[in-house]
């Protein structure tokens, strides 16, 4: 039975079925190509692209700022050098990292380095709850331009924090991620007003592969400028690029495409009417009570906390692997880190194009879609990881599975982890704050655990982290099969959406 006036029939979950029905009526789509929907999904993309350059130049900076690896190891510990080092040059593990004149370097062991790298992590916990809460109700464009402009106006302050001691930088970098923690869930609070049910997978994957796109290009861009003029100026072209696209986003982007000034009037009906009540801001009052009851909100809280094990251990530990196990130098450490970012980028934007088609064409149920995406993302990645771990010291053959792993997990961009706006699309951004606070936990522990596991250096205490988050990884995904779900929760519906339902039901059951 096709859907009343122009609603989607994703928020206005009816019955067990509705999962398979078409999401919009015949009205007219006007094109992606030059609209403000596309528009708000390229800006996201750069400012996304922005958001991960200022969360991973530390993960390179650092191989730059410390003077060793390990500095003065303990009377009965050793250094496992296990893979041969290239003849043109040093080990790396011993080694300085060249910089220009009178830039500092510091004595800091892998623990305080784990430590330093999972900082962020802390404050980024803090924000993504009331970031989603606050842009569900005021709109989200103010936060997201301001978490990037609070963090990048602080990670020029980086140089300062760092020679001051790795306490001030500590601090400083809790800062940098309780600033930047409101970003996600206001991205996903914009989405629930702008994104067209059947357009949802496309433009949300693309602007979230700017986070992708930000690593590859940040990594090597990193070391290049560490290089070339010291690690500190990292930080000051980081910040200041942060800070120009927060000008731009500010004059461009609009919350609603109510209140759009360049939108035309076909493309601003087009998303009112497609998306319907459930395009509007949810107040301040949530259901908190069911959101937590929830088990389809639960089954994407744990699989993206382990997805994100996997992740954030590449994220911040990528580079340390790359130097002290393969040896490489600074520029290859960084574009070999780098270079997974590239496939996830690519296989993200095609997920969320072929998820959004199989939507369209009634092939799957959005159910089956997020599931499959997710499975894909997840378990295929568990097994390349688990593979890295024997690849020994063959660095071509380590660096080609790190990519296969991190190329076809951006599949999982299309699955579990646009999720939240098909159970709930008016809290989208709140159950995003919710499931990112759950999914940063591993960014605050797996660098700390990684630093414990690899204070030796030695290709077995690797092998262990490449266990542990492939294990943790393909877990999430199991348990997503069993519990995840794309309808719309009734917690969700709105009372007009609730009155239609009952209107629906008796025409349903006499027929």
């Amino acid at each position: 039975m096709p859907p009343q006036n122009g609603y989607s029939s994703n928020s206005v979950s009816v019955n067990e079925s509705e999962d398979t029905e078409p999401l919009i009526g015949n009205n007219t789509v006007p094109p992606q190509c030059c609209s403000a929907r596309l528009s708000l999904a390229i800006m996201m993309f750069f400012g996304f692209s922005v958001v991960y350059g200022l969360r991973v130049n530390l993960s390179v900076a650092m191989v730059a700022m410390v003077n060793t690896t390990n500095p003065t190891p303990a009377l009965n510990s050793s250094i496992i050098h296990e893979c041969p080092v290239p003849p043109h040059g040093k080990d790396n593990t011993s080694q300085n990292v060249t910089q220009p004149d009178r830039i500092p370097q510091y004595p800091w062991d892998s623990e305080i380095q784990g430590w330093l790298l999972g900082a962020f992590f802390f404050g980024y916990l803090c924000t993504q709850i009331p970031g989603g809460y606050l842009s569900g109700h005021y709109g989200g464009s103010i936060f997201l331009g301001g978490g990037v402009l609070g963090t990048a106006f602080l990670t020029m302050l980086t140089p300062l924090a760092a020679q001051w001691g790795p306490y001030w930088l500590f601090t400083l970098r809790a800062l940098e991620g309780f600033g930047e923690g409101v970003t996600f869930p206001a991205m996903m609070a914009m989405w629930a007003r702008w994104a067209p049910p059947l357009e949802r997978s496309r433009l949300m994957t693309l602007s979230g592969s700017g986070a992708n796109f930000g690593a590859f290009v940040a990594l090597p861009l990193t070391a290049y400028i560490c290089q070339s003029w010291g690690w500190p100026t990292v930080f000051y072209c980081c910040g200041g690029a942060g800070c120009v696209w927060a000008i731009f986003w500010f004059l461009i982007v609009s919350d609603d495409p109510r209140t759009h000034r360049r939108i035309s009037e076909e493309e601003r009906d087009y998303i009112i009417n497609s998306i319907g009540p459930q395009g509007t801001g949810h107040g301040w009052s949530v259901p908190l009570l069911p959101m937590l009851m929830s088990v389809p909100l639960w089954a994407i809280i744990i699989s993206q906390m382990c997805s994100n094990w996997s992740y954030y251990t590449l994220l911040t530990s990528l580079p340390t692997y790359m130097n002290n196990v393969l040896h490489f130098d600074l520029k290859s450490n960084a574009f070999m880190s780098a270079l997974p970012y590239l496939g996830a980028l690519l296989f993200s934007v095609l997920s969320g194009i072929i998820a959004d088609s199989l939507i369209e064409k009634e092939l799957l149920s959005i159910t089956a879609v997020r599931k499959l995406f997710t499975i894909t993302g997840l378990l295929l990645p568990a097994a390349f990881l688990v593979a890295v771990g024997y690849a020994g010291c063959s660095s071509t053959l380590a660096v080609t599975l790190l990519t296969l792993s991190s190329t076809i997990g951006g599949t999982s961009a299309a699955g579990v982890f646009i999720n939240q706006i098909d159970i709930a699309p008016r809290y989208a951004g709140v159950l995003l704050g919710i499931t990112n606070t759950f999914g940063t936990i591993p960014g605050v522990v797996a660098p700390i655990v990684t630093g414990y596991l690899t204070e030796d250096h030695s290709l077995a205490g690797w092998r262990k982290v490449f266990w542990v988050a492939a294990a943790v990884s393909a877990s999430g995904a199991l348990f997503y099969i069993v519990f995840g779900s794309g309808k719309t929760q009734k917690w969700a519906m709105t009372e007009e959406e609730r009155a239609m339902a009952e209107r629906k039901r008796p025409a349903s059951t006499s027929t």
